[in-house]
């Protein structure tokens, strides 16, 4: 597996490194940092590349990058999942926007992390709550090390590493927020050219004890599991979605879910990711409708009409069109039907904002473009009208929690809370 872990900063320096092996060459080394990091074509190499029989990979944060370099055959999945745990865990405590700077200011913690979560350049404990128990807690863990040190061991070591016993709250709640995001490009004509919805369930749980908790979706899979034909000719009246590929949190018992389509697992205790899911069904939140007129050398008429195609009682809180105009332009007389729109020389572009936009209704945005006259005539090469939106308590796949069930031997009643929000990815249509 890895031999060495280390992190450089952008410009090729070593910041720290920690040696499993001792197999890896300070020159290779020296080399991957000089060519590989330090180069102006950092953007353009792969994220494995073999320097002198050594292979280097990396993954990048900030202005930092954590590379594994190694001499034998890996797993190059198993040393990439583990640099990005490593991520999650400097993130965990170092902050999300950390720096160079903060890790060398950190340098004893750092090492304390490479011994905790590696040995011997295979990969062990990247559970964070588990490492928050015994790294950075000074004299209290000092004090406790008589009392805590078997329950310590036996969670560590244990198959359910990442929770810890006598957890308790005195409001056992979960709540639960469903966050989708939105990529759609369509034609001039209107034609959908790629379409793609990706979504993540994001669970936090404050849950005394050790609870089990049986999660449901409204999955045609699923349903169709639990009702057989009849849940299945419901599925095919929309009730139920065509989830393509999904992935769980290592909690998720995934031996129940294959043969029972069930989602069973006991929660990590805060925050976490208990799914990811893909739909590749087109979702069209906002239909756009633009027309251009050329009408002379200085001259360009636009029309756009956005149809917001979601439910009337749900509305999107905010929406920002974007729309190109020829970089020839002087100025822009704008009338909108809703919100504000203005022209932003910077963006080169009519910026259209709408706050509290309602579903299953319309607006409309025409403009009269002045342009500069052009000493050499040149093709309007027209970039594609760019959304951003965000839709709260809206699931534009159709993705529904159906049930949330926590079952706990004291029988304690537990308060849920389920939120939605649909967000524009790549969002655009050609003119």
């Amino acid at each position: 597996m890895a031999s060495t872990i280390f992190i450089v900063n952008q410009k090729g320096d070593e910041v720290i490194a920690r040696h499993y092996r001792f197999d890896i060459t300070k020159s290779s080394m020296d080399t991957f940092r000089n060519k590989i990091i330090a180069s102006k074509s950092t953007g353009q190499n792969p994220p494995v590349v073999l320097i002198e029989g050594t292979s280097f990979m990396y993954i990048k944060h900030t202005n930092i990058f954590l590379v594994a370099a190694t001499r034998s055959n890996p797993n190059v999945t198993l040393i990439f999942e583990y640099l990005i745990q490593k991520l999650r865990i400097l993130k965990s405590y170092l902050g999300d926007t950390f720096t160079d700077e903060s890790i060398q200011s950190n340098f004893t913690l750092l090492y304390e992390l490479f011994d905790e979560t590696m040995d011997y350049g295979y990969p062990q404990t990247c559970a964070i709550d588990v490492l928050k128990l015994y790294i950075n807690l000074g004299n209290l863990l000092q004090r406790e090390a008589s009392t805590s040190g078997v329950a310590l061991t036996s969670q560590i070591t244990g198959a359910i590493d990442w929770r810890r016993d006598g957890l308790k709250y005195r409001k056992n709640e979960v709540n639960i927020d469903v966050q989708e995001t939105v990529t759609l490009v369509t034609s001039v004509s209107g034609q959908v050219l790629r379409a793609e919805l990706s979504g993540k369930i994001i669970m936090k749980s404050k849950l005394s004890g050790m609870p089990e908790c049986k999660f449901g979706l409204n999955d045609k899979l699923i349903m169709e599991k639990e009702g057989g034909a009849a849940a299945a000719a419901a599925s095919s009246k929309a009730s139920g979605v065509e989830i393509d590929d999904c992935t769980f949190h290592r909690c998720v018992r995934l031996g129940k879910f294959d043969s029972e389509r069930t989602i069973t697992f006991i929660p990590p205790d805060g925050e976490f990711e208990l799914m990811k899911y893909r739909v590749t069904a087109p979702a069209q939140p906002f239909r756009l409708i633009p027309t251009i007129t050329e009408e002379s050398k200085t001259k360009v008429l636009i029309n756009l009409k956005v149809v917001a195609d979601f439910p009337e009682d749900k509305k999107a809180s905010t929406v920002v069109i974007k729309f190109p105009v020829p970089p020839t332009t002087a100025s822009a007389k704008i009338t909108v039907g809703r919100g504000r729109a203005k022209y932003d020389a910077g963006e080169g572009a009519i910026v259209w904002k709408i706050y509290g936009f309602p579903g299953s209704s319309e607006s409309l945005l025409a403009a009269v473009v002045d342009l500069l006259p052009a000493t050499r005539e040149k093709a309007w090469n027209r970039p594609p009208i760019n959304v951003e939106f965000s839709i709260p308590m809206f699931s534009s796949s159709g993705v529904q929690v159906r049930f949330l069930k926590v079952y706990e031997k004291s029988g304690y009643q537990t308060a849920r809370f389920v939120r939605y929000v649909s967000k524009s990815g790549e969002y655009s249509a050609k003119i």
